[in-house]
C-alpha cells in the first residue's frame, strides 16, 4: 500500500529530531533577524553546513547588519566568507546587497517577487527567508527536497521549482515551511545522493526506490 505523504513526513519529522540541524535553521534559532538569515542562506548554497557556519560567524563579527556589511570592500568579504562555495560571487552579491535593499529602507522585503530580484537570490532562496525569516507559508525546494519527492513518487518533475509548484497543489499548509528542514536533515543523514544509508532507514522496506539505493552502495 501506497505511503500517504503527509505520514511519510510525520514518520521523519520524529525520525530526523535527532539529526545533525540544518544550519540556517541553527541561525533562525538563535535569530530571526531576516538580514542574517538571507546572508546565511546565500552562503549556504553548494557549502557544507560547517563551513557556512563558521563563515557566517566571521561576516557576523564584522557586519552584524546591512549598514556594516556597506561598509567592507567585497575582498574583505571574500577573505571573510573564504572557503564556502563559489566564494568569489558570493562576496559580489554581498558587496552589492546594500545598494539592492536601499529601495526597501534598507530592509529584507518580505514578498516573494521582491526578494528574487536581491542579488544572488533564487527560489530556494527566497522562500526559505520567507519562511524561516518572516514565519510565511512558503516552500523551499532544494536538491534534497526535489530528489527525496520524485524518489518517492510524490512528484515526477524535471527541476526544483516545478517541484515546488507540484507540492504546491498536494503537501498540506502545516508542511510548507517545514519540509525544507526536513528532508534537508533526511538527506543528508539517510537518504543521500551516493552512498545511501538505506539499512539504516525505518522506510528501507518501503521505499520504491531500493535497488537503486542498494547499487549506490560500497
Amino acid at each position: 500500500m501506497p505511503i500517504n505523504l503527509e505520514s511519510f513526513l510525520l514518520a521523519l519529522e520524529r525520525e530526523v529530531a535527532s539529526y545533525h540541524t540544518p544550519v540556517v535553521d541553527l541561525i533562525a534559532v538563535q535569530t530571526r533577524d531576516p538580514f542574517k538569515v538571507l546572508v546565511a542562506t546565500i552562503l549556504s548554497a553548494r557549502t557544507k553546513d560547517e563551513t557556512t557556519s563558521k563563515a557566517s560567524r566571521r561576516l557576523f563579527n564584522e557586519a552584524p547588519d546591512i549598514h556594516a556589511l556597506a561598509g567592507l570592500s567585497e575582498e574583505k568579504i571574500r577573505k571573510l566568507i573564504h572557503p564556502v562555495g563559489f566564494f568569489k560571487n558570493k562576496a559580489n552579491y554581498l558587496s552589492r546587497l546594500p545598494d539592492a535593499l536601499k529601495p526597501h529602507d534598507y530592509k529584507v522585503p518580505a514578498e516573494l517577487d521582491e526578494l528574487l530580484k536581491l542579488p544572488g537570490v533564487g527560489r530556494k532562496t527566497a522562500n526559505l527567508v520567507l519562511s524561516v525569516a518572516f514565519d510565511k507559508p512558503a516552500i523551499c525546494v532544494d536538491t534534497h527536497v526535489h530528489r527525496i519527492m520524485n524518489i518517492w513518487g510524490f512528484v515526477n518533475t524535471k527541476n526544483p521549482e516545478s517541484t515546488e509548484k507540484a507540492l504546491q497543489k498536494i503537501l498540506p499548509v502545516k508542511y510548507w515551511k517545514k519540509i525544507n528542514s526536513i528532508l534537508v536533515a533526511f538527506g543528508q543523514e539517510r537518504c543521500k545522493p551516493v552512498r545511501p544509508q538505506c539499512d539504516r532507514c525505518l522506510f528501507e522496506q518501503d521505499c520504491p526506490n531500493i535497488r537503486k539505493s542498494e547499487g549506490q552502495r560500497s
